[in-house]
């Protein structure tokens, strides 16, 4: 396996492991069944958990210390 390949899977593995803390974090309301999001929430929605990965990371970073 490439060193390529197997940092995709070891970046997918942390983002994975971190994803309860992330949504926690990024506090988006579960939606509704059938309700579909606009392409602007998503958007939105993306960007919170994006923002709340960072902050995730971190955290795991200064606890690690």
């Amino acid at each position: 396996m490439s060193p390529d390949v197997e940092r995709q899977q070891q970046k997918a593995k942390e983002f994975m492991s971190l994803l309860p803390v992330t949504l926690a974090l990024a506090g988006l309301r579960v939606c509704e069944p059938g309700k579909i999001f606009s392409d602007a929430q998503l958007d939105a929605r993306a960007t919170s958990l994006r923002a709340a990965y960072k902050v995730a990371r971190q955290l795991i970073v200064e606890i690690a210390k």
